[in-house]
């Protein structure tokens, strides 16, 4: 039996959904109708009702007690002052549900609500966009679906699965940990939210650096609040292109709350809008604009943080403490030079945008010295080129800069979270020195609860000493801030394999790939870890779509000694030498322990050593060199190292 109400009657009792059409577009209201009603909606319409009587007493009534109201957008509907009339009822009642049937966008006044464009593909529940309006239809009624709670399978992991949410099931066995993986859907803290990308506006995108700058930096100075929760910015910027509802978005992070915004340079002045969002309702809560001048930025931008968090009833520090906290500067030029280096450290292209960004940091603390956050991304930035691209001579130089870098980063900035994990990171993998990474590491996890890059390098500290639990512990918070970022799943994937489950490791790093597909270094870790499962075939393929060399070379060698063929081995092992040089002694020695040749082995480590060859920070972590475990040059190597 049909829900629809017939011409002529009340509008239904308890629970139903208004439809707002313009009359052409009847035909499409109608599919929509039925829909609606399969789904288990009642539906009021005025499809019956002559277009002068529209808004008689029966239609106002009917608009007054709906629990949602479609509006049905389209070229024709957007001419039409009854349906926008009936849409700002909607609105003004929060419970507006746009849909465009032809691709048309909404007109002014209408665009903060995300659209549904259900145009693409045949009127019917199986189109996925009309399934995302039947879910925002259920979330405006209050009929939200329910996720069920389960255990994943490491083969299908779901987009909302972060590592122990609600919970790690950890049996310990001789140090190491088995995880669970489960789905615990929870209702948002009302401190969380997420910053999306600022969309640039300016027409030119020479000017994409500034507007995602912004963002970053907005979405750090909150993060530096404790009274907020906020989301990391792999996540927040999968949305980019915010094909998506609001309350899908907030759902998907797991946030009551969302900030958008955009981004206008002209004529030598910026202005910024930014809206917040009620995740649940997906409607507006406030929204301002900023207007400046160019050489005003830095107080633009503290002006929007400001802003958003008293919106969100919370204060950040004053002056002199945000400053000591953050980091940051007063120079413009600074600034902008430190956001264009940023942009070109974040896309990990290669060796050449590392140095171009390398040269943006130096030239923003050249116009301010005490720009700590500068200095603490030209030393991950020196660290990076250190550990991936220098050969012995220039590797030594470029770690004794990067540490000098973090240290300059905590003088300016004592309680600055960056500049202690850059001084651990330039210490644990220039100096190889485990005992004196350990104090600002310990810095960096206080100071930086809120920020998941730092989380994650200290996670990647604590496990390179088989210290699982707070290595376990810090990722955990790491993907519950950024349950997005491909690089948490890379880094846990990491966490497991040391850890001794391959399995797990293998389902991580393919969440990663998920993610992002051209991740570097997944496929070589799940070729690792399939290695160690005996699975050879499966691994040789990983390796070969691996793009390091530092993991397709001697993953490549290891295969060959899995099968016996010592003629394949030794080949690959040569390329190996050929290849990486001094870069990969650390490398030819796991290629050696697992070939049996435990002193030729132990001379590729001894040299290592010698040229600081920032791999043996695995040393004590890694399942290949489980051969050399118990030999006395082993044991003094751990020693040397101060990993015992």
């Amino acid at each position: 039996m049909s829900r629809t109400t017939r011409e002529g009657e009340a509008p239904p009792a308890g629970d139903y959904v208004f439809v707002s059409y313009a009359r052409p577009d009847e035909k499409a209201a109608q599919a929509i109708i039925r829909i609606l009603e399969e789904a288990g909606f009642k539906v009021w319409w005025d499809g019956l009702i002559p277009g002068g009587e529209r808004f008689g007493s029966l239609i106002g009534k009917a608009l007054e007690e709906a629990r949602a109201v479609v509006v049905l957008w389209s070229a024709g509907s957007l001419s039409s002052h009854w349906v926008q009339d009936e849409a700002s009822l909607g609105r003004d009642r929060h419970c507006l549900v746009p849909l465009s049937l032809d691709g048309t966008q909404p007109p002014l006044g209408f665009r903060q609500f995300q659209c549904i464009d259900v145009s693409k593909g045949r009127l019917h529940a199986g189109n996925p966009a009309v399934q995302r309006a039947l879910k925002a239809v259920g979330e405006v009624m209050g009929r939200p679906k329910q996720a069920p709670v389960h255990q994943v399978r490491p083969a299908g992991v779901n987009r909302r699965m972060l590592l122990g949410a609600g919970g790690v099931a950890a049996m310990a066995v001789g140090g190491l940990a088995t995880w669970k993986w489960i789905i615990a859907p929870a209702p948002a803290e009302a401190n969380s939210i997420a910053v999306l990308p600022f969309q640039n506006l300016s027409g030119d995108s020479s000017q994409q650096y500034l507007s995602d700058g912004l963002a970053a930096e907005l979405r750090a100075k909150l993060a530096r609040n404790p009274l907020l929760n906020v989301v990391g910015q792999a996540s927040s910027n999968a949305f980019r292109d915010r094909s998506r509802a609001s309350r899908e978005i907030a759902g998907e992070l797991g946030v009551s709350s969302l900030l958008d915004g955009n981004v206008r340079v002209a004529g030598g002045a910026i202005r910024i809008a930014v809206e917040l969002i009620d995740g649940q309702s997906g409607f507006s809560k406030w929204s301002r604009s900023f207007d400046r001048s160019m050489t005003n930025l830095l107080q633009l931008q503290s002006d929007v943080a400001e802003a958003v968090s008293a919106a969100l009833s919370a204060q950040l520090a004053g002056g002199e403490e945000r400053r000591d906290r953050s980091g940051g500067t007063e120079n413009v030029g600074a600034f902008d030079a430190y956001l264009r280096g940023k942009e070109l450290f974040d896309s990990q292209q290669d060796e050449g945008s590392d140095r171009a960004a390398l040269a943006k940091f130096g030239e923003a603390i050249r116009l301010d010295p005490a720009y700590a956050a500068a200095r603490a991304a030209r030393s991950r930035a020196l660290a990076v080129i250190g550990n991936q691209y220098a050969q012995a001579d220039e590797r030594l130089r470029v770690y004794d800069e990067a540490i000098s870098e973090a240290r300059q980063a905590v003088r300016s900035a004592a309680r600055f979270a960056d500049g202690h994990a850059a001084l651990g990171y330039a210490l644990f993998y220039g100096k190889l020195d485990v005992a004196a990474a350990e104090g600002p590491y310990r810095k960096a996890g206080e100071l930086g609860s809120g920020n998941p890059d730092v989380l994650s390098l200290v996670a990647l500290y604590r496990v390179r000493r088989r210290q699982f639990e707070p290595a376990v512990s810090a990722i955990e918070r790491a993907q519950a801030l950024d349950p997005l970022n491909p690089g948490l799943f890379k880094t846990a994937g990491r966490i497991r394999f040391a850890a001794g489950d391959y399995a797990a490791a293998i389902a991580a790093a393919r969440r990663a790939l998920e993610i992002n597909p051209a991740i570097s270094g997944a496929h070589g870790d799940i070729g690792n870890a399939l290695l160690m499962l005996g699975r050879v075939d499966e691994a040789s393929a990983e390796f070969s779509r691996e793009k390091i060399g530092l993991l397709a070379i001697p993953g490549k060698a290891m295969v060959a000694i899995r099968r016996r063929d010592q003629a394949g081995t030794g080949r690959a092992l040569d390329d190996l030498r050929r290849a990486e040089g001094d870069n990969g002694l650390y490398q030819q020695a796991q290629v050696l322990a697992q070939w049996g040749r435990k002193e030729e082995a132990l001379d590729a480590l001894d040299k290592a050593l010698e040229v600081s060859d920032s791999g043996l920070v695995y040393l004590l972590s890694d399942p290949f060199l489980q051969p050399l475990h118990g030999h006395p040059r082993f044991n003094l190597l751990l020693r040397r190292l101060h990993f015992v």
